[in-house]
């Protein structure tokens, strides 16, 4: 029996040893390759983190897919946009690639690629269905394997060219960014620091997840100590990027955004250019001042990357550090090409990092605030504020939660779709104006929850 609780909103994910025990996973195997048969492809690849349970996890996905009729290639230990990239290189027709990104070390996971296009919402859900019912195509698929990190980072150092040694600073937090990141930069003539670049599935060090302060710390210190222009971190599998200017400050994503807009938005005038709910007004603003189109959307890496399609969008970003690149790349999110992107525009500009976002307003903007909540009330609560303040003519944006607009801030309470959370963000011109959004914005959802 596969645990129905796997089956989430962007991915599979569960516990290595329990839930994704070997007659489990080949279960998966058999239901994703009956998917991929009925949607007309038989050609995809395989990829895995270097998370404990992975290899294993690997032998019997590719049982299953292979009992299918799909043929597999393995491409073996790689970054998640690794696996992306294999399906432009090698011309396959899906991808499965297995991480627990950043879960715990005893957790695992399958994202998931028909055609070029991640799958989700419902169409994870059919997956789970063909396994409940055991309606399975079968076949003979083959398993091969093929070396894909040598043409990725060969793709990376062809595509950039730097005229000065950037002294950098990479965290890899023992994940996949490790054995590709440094070569990358160091290819390109970079003057590169690498901190915890050895892959290992024990995360000994700290946990890779560079939207968590506490993960950054190293990083800020390195950063300071050799006096670098920027260090960089990554999360578990690579599709996330952290910043740390030469002062040693976080750049959080939407900041990020505002950058690599800026650069774009040089080639591209009128572009439209893709965030998320949770982005500060700032971006919007800056993405419109410099002559773009901004779009607000819904979170999620999947949810982002269709609309991009839908938008002919050159670029997106989110908060977590998921950034997209369409304008000369794949439009997929790839933490170590948006590595290049951003040495490309230190490359190209005279002033530091910590000075490029000089001209940015200065606001007060919360971190993401995590309120724990139940699965089975979490999207009610949010109903229930959207038709509050709809009603009480506040300006609103309901396309992801609930985000309360004001003349000078906002304020957003969203259901995550990966656990059973609340996630609430505030911005406003200084702190008392902040608490006063928060005030109104939590005290009605404190009376909902009792009520």
């Amino acid at each position: 029996m596969v645990n129905p609780a796997m089956f989430r909103e962007y991915d599979i994910r569960g516990i290595s040893e329990t839930d994704l025990n070997d007659s489990a996973v080949e279960q998966l195997g058999k239901g994703i390759g009956t998917y991929m048969r009925r949607a007309g492809k038989r050609n995809i690849s395989l990829g895995r983190d270097c998370r404990l349970s992975s290899e294993r996890l690997r032998n019997a996905l590719s049982r299953g897919l292979n009992a299918t009729g799909v043929d597999v290639t393995d491409i073996g230990e790689c970054p998640t946009p690794v696996t992306y990239f294999s399906l432009h290189h090698l011309n396959l027709e899906g991808a499965v690639m297995i991480t627990g990104s950043h879960n715990p070390p005893n957790y695992n996971g399958f994202k998931i690629c028909v055609g070029h296009a991640a799958i989700y919402g419902d169409q994870i859900q059919a997956v789970r269905h063909i396994i409940e019912r055991g309606d399975f195509i079968s076949g003979q698929g083959q398993l091969t394997s093929y070396d894909i990190l040598t043409p990725y980072k060969e793709y990376l150092i062809s595509h950039f060219k730097l005229r000065r040694p950037i002294r950098m600073v990479v965290d890899a937090g023992n994940g996949m960014a490790g054995n590709v990141a440094p070569a990358v930069f160091k290819a390109l003539g970079c003057q590169v620091t690498e901190l915890f670049c050895t892959l290992d599935g024990t995360f000994p060090n700290h946990h890779p997840d560079p939207t968590v302060v506490a993960n950054m710390q190293e990083t800020i210190k390195k950063v300071l100590e050799i006096k670098a222009e920027v260090g960089i971190a990554y999360d578990g599998d690579a599709d996330r990027i952290g910043v740390v200017d030469d002062k040693g400050n976080i750049i959080w994503g939407d900041r990020l955004l505002i950058l690599y807009a800026r650069a774009v938005l040089q080639r591209l005038p009128g572009a439209p250019i893709i965030s998320e709910v949770k982005a500060s007004k700032t971006l919007y603003d800056d993405i419109a001042k410099h002559g773009g189109r901004p779009i607000m959307w819904k979170t999620g890496h999947s949810l982002i990357k269709a609309k991009m399609k839908e938008e002919y969008s050159p670029l997106a970003g989110e908060m977590s550090g998921h950034m997209f690149f369409a304008d000369r790349y794949f439009g997929y999110d790839d933490a170590i090409y948006a590595s290049c992107r951003l040495l490309e525009i230190l490359d190209n500009s005279p002033q530091k990092l910590s000075d490029l976002l000089n001209d940015v307003p200065k606001t007060v903007v919360t971190p993401e605030i995590r309120v724990d909540c139940p699965e089975e009330k979490k999207f009610k609560l949010v109903a229930r504020l959207q038709d509050y303040f709809k009603t009480n003519k506040f300006n609103v944006v309901d396309i992801d939660g609930v985000r309360v607009l004001f003349d000078d801030g906002w304020g957003l309470v969203r259901a995550s779709n990966t656990g059973p959370v609340l996630v609430l963000r505030f911005e406003g011109p200084t702190e008392a104006r902040v608490q006063e959004i928060r005030n109104l914005i939590e005290g009605k959802l404190r009376e909902f929850q009792s009520s």
